[in-house]
């Protein structure tokens, strides 16, 4: 199931990896930055019904990985405009692993349920590393039903974003905690949208 909303923003996802950086000081690894920006995500979508980023998600070794953020991250201009590269550009650097902050972060692009979203990930998340955030990501559901055809040598695997609403190993942080009634709501919300999304395309 694709991501039943909008299309990718990447407004938001260039700001959310800002926010990050300047978090960490300045400069993050671009490994750490796309697990935060997973966190936030699956908190958003968990509590209120979409993504922060509206991203497409794919299990790879290192853990689910937001397609369009990663894209933006890398300046890959075969997948994303030109537009996008420069606009986030404008906000930070890339370096082969790090990415540093040249500007403000720019909250105007962001609700406040965003905003509460990022701050859950960093402050739940933001004391670990990038390699301790890739093995505490591997035991989310949403990747580790994956982690078979992945050990097997598949590169990358859609996520379904229904899968976000499953319970990790309960050693780990839920993202936001549903009750079970919330949780049949959500996932009747988010079949609803997919099935308008699909008839609509």
């Amino acid at each position: 199931m694709e991501c039943p909303h909008l299309s990718f923003d990447y407004l938001k996802s260039t700001q959310a990896i800002n926010y990050f950086a300047k978090k960490s000081g300045g400069t993050i690894d671009k490994l750490k930055v796309v697990k935060l920006i997973f966190f936030a995500d699956r908190y958003h979508l968990r509590k209120y019904d979409r993504l922060v980023t509206n991203d497409s998600y794919f299990a790879m070794k290192l853990g689910p990985v937001s397609s369009g953020t990663k894209d933006i991250l890398d300046a890959n201009s075969s997948f994303i405009d030109q537009d996008i590269i420069d606009y986030s550009s404008e906000y930070f650097n890339r370096e082969a692993n790090d990415v540093i902050s040249t500007q403000e972060v720019d909250y105007a692009v962001f609700s406040k349920s965003d905003i509460e979203s990022l701050d859950f990930a960093w402050d739940t998340f933001g004391k670990y590393n990038q390699i301790n955030l890739k093995d505490i990501t591997h035991y989310y559901p949403e990747w580790r039903k994956h982690k078979p055809a992945i050990d097997s040598g598949v590169k990358q695997i859609q996520m379904n974003y229904k899968d976000f609403f499953e319970e990790p190993d309960s050693r780990f942080n839920p993202c936001y905690t549903l009750e079970e009634t919330e949780k049949k709501i959500n996932l009747a919300l988010l079949n609803e949208r997919a099935q308008a999304k699909s008839a609509w395309d």
